[in-house]
């Protein structure tokens, strides 16, 4: 399990905002307008990571399918299903949150996602829900929808529904979940609990989503998991076929397959393991984006072993030094924690110093917290909320020198951008360095004869911490 959910801005949540995946859900079902339901309205609430909202476009998806029309309106609503979130204790109570507003404002409230494994938790507090899940339930999601809503009669427009399913993303891009769990068990972390052990997609599978998300607008993959570097451990790596070719199921195989389709694939959640060398090089010829996500959360030995990650960091200097010799256009964001049990001076000393040698270009940081279920909840020496946040405010000061100083070398650079809005006022867009939502932007002012989605090229001309500004060459 990866710990993404901090933005390096303002260290905010990257869960999609309520109220945006409903608009967006409202959208998504405009093809299938010409459908007139008189029953069969579901409202539907997305909370949490990425991995969260493919779920969700998932059994989006199969309510279209099957009849049902989607409402962004709790009072139009015949039932509101909730796909909660259950990573952190702010979550968790953002979840139970959403699930009282949902009763209350309409009352018949099925809950699915992450938190659904807890539900004697959520009875407790909720017990007039009409169903519980667990995460990637659809099948049991979709039962009970049916049995409490029965299922629309069928109808010749239901074929409106897109190849690619209902998306929750902007047209131009998507993320493509490539596993299912997580063989780790990191001592902060309860997510393996809730979705199991890894669990890889066939790589045939995957390649035909991204296909058809290409054909469909798609100019930006976002490849996520809990794990993407295990990408095909549990299956031993065995040989795929797609388009009648063979595609052994890997993250390099994967990654060589998706290259062939001309756009942007950029990975997320990848731990740094020693096979992650190779995919080094196909960044460096262009075949994918010379970015990489991974969570390195420390860089104390000491608070690494109490953490129970799977990657240590005595060497990890040394091959980022390598991968950019191979590729010097390399990007690296991570996230990091600070306040873990038994962190000392010295070892939070020992992390600033590896931050500063590192030079990360995007990085993200959350003070530990305690999560019910964790095991990190009984090592000793727990850390104080006022040293937690006076570490965390050191941190953040010195990589936000770092960002800025990073991003102040690309003035006068000329770069391909990817616009993601267009207003009266000008353009925002994304450099291969900034990942949607999470990462920095490109302002674009007074540019307005582009479209989101266009892929553009710009001279850039002004930076802060965070972002650039730029102009169309």
């Amino acid at each position: 399990m990866t710990v993404e959910q901090f933005d390096p801005k303002q260290t905010t949540t990257m869960d999609t905002p309520k109220k945006v995946l409903a608009d967006q859900a409202e959208k998504a079902q405009s093809s299938s307008d010409a459908i007139e339901n008189t029953s069969g309205r579901i409202g539907f609430v997305s909370l949490g990571c990425p991995k969260n909202t493919v779920d969700s476009e998932r059994i989006l998806t199969q309510l279209r399918a099957d009849g049902y029309e989607v409402t962004p309106s709790y009072n139009d609503a015949d039932m509101v299903i909730v796909n909660t979130c259950g990573f952190i204790d702010s979550a968790v109570q953002e979840s139970l949150d959403t699930i009282g507003e949902a009763l209350a404002e309409n009352g018949k409230v099925l809950v699915t996602g992450c938190l659904g494994a807890k539900e004697d938790q959520i009875r407790e507090i909720h017990p007039s829900v009409l169903g519980i899940t667990g995460p990637h339930a659809y099948e049991n999601v979709m039962e009970q929808v049916h049995h409490h809503v029965p299922k629309p009669p069928k109808n010749e427009f239901t074929s409106l529904i897109p190849d690619t399913g209902v998306k929750l993303t902007p047209r131009h891009f998507a993320y493509l979940k490539i596993s299912e769990g997580c063989n780790h068990r990191c001592t902060f972390c309860i997510i393996p609990s809730f979705r199991g052990d890894l669990v890889s997609r066939p790589i045939g599978e995957i390649l035909d989503e991204a296909k058809r998300l290409k054909a469909a607008g798609v100019n930006e993959l976002l490849i996520i998991s809990q794990d993407t570097s295990a990408y095909g451990v549990d299956v031993k790596y065995r040989t795929g076929f797609w388009d009648g070719q063979p595609v052994k199921t890997s993250m390099q195989g994967l990654c060589e397959a998706l290259s062939a389709l001309g756009i942007w694939v950029r990975l997320h959640y990848v731990y740094p393991y020693p096979h992650v060398d190779k995919i080094i090089p196909l960044m460096a010829q262009g075949k994918i984006l010379p970015y990489l996500d991974i969570p390195f959360q420390h860089a104390s030995p000491a608070v690494l072993k109490r953490m129970k990650r799977p990657a240590a960091a005595e060497r990890v200097l040394d091959r980022i030094k390598k991968w950019r010799e191979i590729c010097p256009e390399l990007v690296i964001r991570s996230t990091f924690i600070v306040g873990f049990p038994g962190e000392t001076e010295q070892d939070f000393q020992l992390l600033l110093d590896w931050l500063q040698e590192a030079q990360l270009d995007r990085v993200g940081c959350f003070k530990y917290s305690p999560v019910e279920g964790a095991t990190a909840n009984e090592l000793d020496d727990q850390i104080s909320e006022e040293v937690k946040e006076e570490r965390f405010q050191r941190f953040m000061l010195l990589q936000q020198q770092i960002s800025q100083a990073k991003l102040a070398e690309k003035i006068g650079w000329e770069m391909q951008v990817l616009v993601d809005e267009v207003d009266e006022e000008g353009a925002i867009a994304r450099t291969y360095a900034d990942a949607p939502e999470i990462d920095g932007v490109v302002y674009l002012n007074g540019v307005t004869d582009v479209k989101v989605g266009d892929f553009v090229d710009v001279r850039i001309t002004h930076s802060d911490e965070y972002d650039l500004w730029a102009e169309l060459v």
